[in-house]
């Protein structure tokens, strides 16, 4: 499995258990699997689903900050890593 860095947390919101994750580099899609890496944080998900301005998209983009669901809890400042079966 390769991990490429493709963004970090900038919030988290608790309630909704949403990540706001900046992309940094690359491009994520609805189905790929991330991994958060972080002081505290270390697990992968795949991306169920992705907002940017309270706007389903199916694709985020460099410069892009975007909501996602996660499975558990995320930090600010936590790496995000788009994980490929390379």
């Amino acid at each position: 499995m390769a991990e490429k860095k493709i963004g970090e947390v900038v919030k988290f919101f608790a309630k909704p258990s949403v990540a706001a994750v900046r992309i940094t580099e690359g491009e994520l899609h609805v189905g790929d699997s991330v991994k958060f890496s972080g002081h505290t944080t270390e697990f992968t998900d795949v991306i169920q689903s992705m907002e940017v301005d309270n706007k389903p998209v199916q694709k985020a983009t460099v410069g892009q900050s975007i909501g996602m669901k996660v499975s558990d809890r995320v930090r600010p400042g936590d790496e995000v890593f788009k994980v490929t079966a390379d």
